[in-house]
């Protein structure tokens, strides 16, 4: 086909349909949930208190708060130009990749946000959890509200983000997940799948054993912190490193299975695992807001672990839809 062929033929073609008015109320959805993050961001780098106890140390920040103040207000922002490219109709057009990878991040982040703070918050009404104030007397660092109006608005951003991508990923790369996996994936890729799902179990196990109450392995400090609020969390973290080494073997196993539960599984497992473990990996490695002892060489471990989980099951994500467009 001739170049003016196929500029013709992409002229004709007819535009991406705009969004209904679920899509359009998910998108308001998801923006309005920043506005309280960036709006404390904002106010915090301009040199306001609201929201920080006296005696908090983030009364006096140093280079690395005002650069990780800095860096998550503009991860935040970003959730508003996801909004657009998945609500407007040139957002269909936006190359698969530049979308992917800040969507995969976002997938990360949240993930364990929406599975832990809800059953947080049900143990908080349930009596089981400590009380907020009387936390933030004795280690003053943020007012207990902060903690829920901010995750709070991370819940319904992560469920509104979730529900845009899905429809603008069937519109768009629907083949990639219809029918069943297919043939077996190269060996080459099994091996990375059979030490994605190793490394996903090894994570898994340590998680759930600081779950239920266990302190081997952890620091004075964090053994002390333990709590069944932790212990959510921890759960969270467990389920995501364990999805993830599943879905990569899933995927590279074949078996005729539908495709779309697997991929869900590592997308959201891998994403989970490698995003969360380099963001307190990071946070671990810099200065503690309290001067504390920081995590224990177990935790940095563990942590490690979930980002070389997730790295492995990414790479066998990526193989699989790799041999999808090439099918």
């Amino acid at each position: 086909m001739s170049t003016r062929a196929v500029r013709t033929a992409y002229a004709t073609r007819p535009p991406a349909p705009a969004p209904g008015a679920g899509r359009r109320i998910l998108g308001a959805g998801a923006i309005a949930a920043t506005v309280p993050y960036l709006a404390l961001k904002t106010a915090w780098l301009a040199g306001s208190r609201i929201g920080i106890p006296d005696g908090s140390v983030l009364l006096e920040p140093g280079p690395f708060f005002i650069a990780a103040n800095s860096v998550t207000l503009a991860m935040d922002a970003s959730v508003v130009l996801l909004v657009l490219v998945l609500t407007r109709p040139w957002g269909i057009r936006v190359p698969g990749w530049l979308l992917a990878v800040p969507v995969f991040v976002a997938t990360g982040l949240l993930t364990p946000i929406i599975m832990a703070f809800p059953g947080q918050l049900l143990i908080r009404a349930l009596g089981f959890g400590s009380d907020p104030d009387s936390a933030a007397a004795r280690e003053p660092f943020l007012d207990p509200w902060v903690f829920n109006v901010v995750y709070g608005g991370f819940m319904v951003q992560g469920l509104a983000l979730a529900g845009l991508f899905v429809p603008y990923a069937r519109e768009r790369w629907s083949r990639r997940w219809q029918g069943v996996t297919g043939a077996r994936l190269p060996s080459s890729t099994g091996v990375v799948a059979a030490a994605a799902a190793a490394a996903g179990a090894a994570v898994g196990a340590v998680y759930a054993y600081w779950a239920i109450g266990g302190t081997a392995g952890l620091g004075a400090e964090q053994a002390a912190a333990q709590s069944a609020e932790t212990g959510v969390v921890a759960v969270a973290h467990a389920m995501c490193a364990l999805a993830a080494g599943a879905g990569a073997l899933l995927l590279a196993r074949g078996r005729g299975l539908r495709a779309r539960w697997p991929l869900a599984l590592a997308w959201v497992g891998s994403a989970a695992a490698l995003s969360w473990g380099a963001w307190v990996l990071i946070a671990a490695l810099g200065p503690q807001p309290d001067g504390g002892e920081g995590p224990s060489a177990a935790a940095l471990l563990a942590y490690a672990g979930q980002m070389i989980t997730g790295s492995l099951a990414a790479v066998v994500l990526s193989r699989f839809l790799i041999s999808r467009r090439e099918g």
